[in-house]
């Protein structure tokens, strides 16, 4: 087996080496962009884990790899356009630079690119590669109107949010996760069990994401603190603090969803926060959906050795800071 920083050094390889075309420039300058912003690169590497676990060769999962990360930058791109944001890990969206329109084609030509890289896998397991992606893909866009729709609504459950969460994000680990098992020929229990374990690990990274937006360091995270509470986001937090709230409260937060100043707005609800005790209790069921991936990795009928580097990276992902 080799190591997750042998791993990463493959596919930073990969990836510097790939060049999606130059002409014309108001194309391709905009996707060079969006795929030089330095990023956590987790689910290509979750696929080179996986096959690597199961006994796959490596070097025949690479170009999925890529699909992997291209498509996440897809999502990134139209992602920010939607939510108006200016900033991507400290740096001007494709957006913000280039232009709306631009931000449109440049997703969907990367897109188009997923497919690309997805069609240089072996025809033998090509469909089955094709059929997990295109079902992702399709859940991914689910999740990303449930988001949308939840804007426009106070009474959102906590488990309508982890269904809007597990298509947003975790399928995308879990599908990551299931095609390097499918091209290292992995049974179908163990694509199951795997792709459950990414599902898990995806629920916790976004409540962790939730948590990261309004409690982590801004240099580190790469935007500014508050920018779900600003945009009235419906994450973990807010919908704790919204199931949990007095009524008098209650009427505070929903004068301020409509304040103009930001700094003020903010510094009010992190104080309704730290009322209500919402971080901890963020932390605490990102840790519970934690324990859930790793009992499902448990589940793998591989040897414990082969689920090191596995193990490892989900936890990785889990005490993340940025």
């Amino acid at each position: 087996m080799l190591s997750i920083k042998d791993l990463s050094a493959l596919y930073a390889a990969k990836y510097n080496g790939e060049r999606l075309g130059t002409e014309p420039k108001g194309l391709y300058e905009p996707m060079s962009h969006i795929m030089s912003i330095p990023g956590k690169r987790i689910r290509p590497l979750l696929l080179l884990l996986s096959c690597d676990a199961f006994g796959g060769q490596v070097s025949d999962a690479l170009n999925a790899a890529h699909a992997m990360e291209l498509f996440h930058n897809f999502t990134l791109v139209h992602d920010d356009i939607m939510d108006a944001a200016t900033l991507r890990r400290g740096i001007p969206t494709v957006h913000e630079l280039y232009g709306i329109n631009a931000g449109i084609l440049t997703g969907d030509a990367i897109f188009i690119y997923v497919y690309k890289y997805l069609c240089m896998l072996p025809p033998a397991i090509l469909p089955a590669a094709l059929e997990l992606f295109n079902a992702t893909a399709v859940e991914i866009m689910e999740g990303q109107q449930m988001d949308m729709d939840f804007e426009q609504r106070l009474d959102v459950a906590v488990q309508e949010y982890l269904t809007m969460i597990g298509f947003k994000t975790s399928v995308l680990l879990a599908c990551s996760l299931q095609m390097g098992a499918i091209i290292a020929g992995a049974s179908v229990h163990d694509q199951s069990s795997v792709y459950d374990f990414g599902m898990k690990l995806g629920l916790s990274f976004q409540i962790k994401d939730d948590w990261l937006d309004t409690f982590g360091e801004s240099d580190k995270v790469g935007k500014k603190p508050g920018g779900d509470i600003i945009q009235n986001k419906k994450t973990y937090l807010l919908i704790t603090l919204l199931n949990t709230i007095s009524n008098d409260d209650r009427k505070e937060l929903l004068k301020l969803f409509e304040e103009k100043d930001e700094t003020h707005k903010v510094a009010a609800v992190m104080a309704l926060y730290a009322k209500y005790d919402i971080s901890a209790k963020t932390l605490e069921k990102a840790d519970a959906l934690y324990q859930e991936a790793l009992d499902a990795l448990d589940a793998i009928s591989i040897s414990t050795e082969q689920k090191v580097n596995l193990r490892t990276m989900a936890q990785m992902v889990h005490d993340r800071t940025f």
